[in-house]
């Protein structure tokens, strides 16, 4: 169904990663046998998108491509209704031969505030944890990265990813895996490691900082985005059943105590360099996502609590070196 030879063969040249080639084709190959659901469907869409390079495509200012002559009106309709297939789109947004996928998040806010705050990424190898449909690895590229790869066990994020792949030309730069942090060994070979929406979701917030760290080589960056509650160094909530009708939650730092929490952990250098609050601007319901979103999960009388009584979304963004 799939084939990740060519990430194979990159793997087997580069000298800091060639050692996962020891676990990764059995577990992509046990990935595959548990195939089920729409990955049929899904597949059989992706097989029609074209893999023609396109004449224009930017990946600094946002995720683009286009041709000089643009496409005709029926291929257009044929592509918008291709992506619209793989609904419900929530990381973006894309801009795609004059289709515009606006998606439930705005990730291009997010990279915003992120960007400012990390070293500079050109030339470097970059490991995005959790990285959705790939939105980010894109930017990342676009800021000059030499090779990003994303792990995220969703089938649908994977497809899509590979949707907007094809459509940039099979760029071989960029690579999705369908996996989750626990299946990677201790690689110590990436030089930016990006965890973005992902420690909350975790049981066990410092095992997950402990997996970051060993996939960073000496000297490397951590780029943590999370949620967040105001507080001292311990302020910490422990959300019951459901936050923002989310159910595997779990911890929620305040930034201060996460600061503490990845010093704990080994890493140096640690700085809160954004905290802000999740608007309904940025999260929401659309066209391509027409699931409930963020303004369904706030209180409606009062704005600044979920509708089970908690603080509303506030995400802080921390910067953290590996000195081993």
């Amino acid at each position: 169904m799939f084939s990740f030879s060519e990430f194979y063969r990159l793997l087997a040249n580069d000298e800091q990663l060639r050692p996962w080639l020891n676990t990764l084709p059995q577990q992509l190959s046990d990935w595959e046998t548990a195939q089920h659901g729409d990955m049929a469907r899904w597949v059989r869409a992706l097989k029609k998108f074209p893999t023609d390079k396109p004449d224009f495509i930017d990946l600094k200012t946002q995720v683009s491509v286009m041709n000089e002559v643009p496409v005709a009106e029926g291929e257009q309709k044929r592509l918008e209704s291709l992506l619209r297939l793989l609904h419900p789109w929530r990381k973006g947004p894309y801009h795609i031969h004059g289709i515009h996928i606006d998606t439930e998040w705005r990730s291009d806010w997010k990279w915003d505030r992120v960007l400012p705050h990390i070293s500079p990424l050109k030339h470097r190898k970059v490991l995005d944890v959790g990285c959705g449909n790939g939105y980010h690895m894109w930017r990342m590229l676009g800021e000059g990265a030499a090779l990003t790869v994303g792990i995220d066990p969703s089938n649908l994020f994977l497809i899509q990813f590979e949707a907007i792949r094809r459509l940039m030309g099979q760029d071989e730069r960029a690579y999705l895996l369908p996996l989750g942090i626990e299946q990677l060994p201790e690689l110590k070979a990436f030089d930016t490691v990006f965890s973005m929406g992902v420690l909350y979701h975790r049981r066990s917030p410092l095992d997950h900082l402990l997996q970051l760290k060993n996939q960073l080589r000496k000297g490397g960056e951590l780029v943590l985005e999370t949620l967040v509650i105001e507080g001292d160094e311990n302020a910490v909530l422990v959300p019951g059943h459901r936050y923002a009708q989310m159910h595997n939650v779990y911890f929620f730092p305040s930034a201060k105590a996460l600061k503490v929490w990845l010093e704990k952990s080994g890493f140096v250098d640690v700085r809160i360099v954004d905290e802000s609050v999740t608007t309904t601007d940025e999260q929401r319901s659309t066209d391509w996502m027409t699931n409930n979103s963020l303004p369904e999960y706030l209180d409606p009388k009062d704005t600044s609590k979920t509708i089970e009584g908690y603080p509303a979304p506030r995400r802080a963004v921390l910067v953290a070196v590996n000195p081993d």
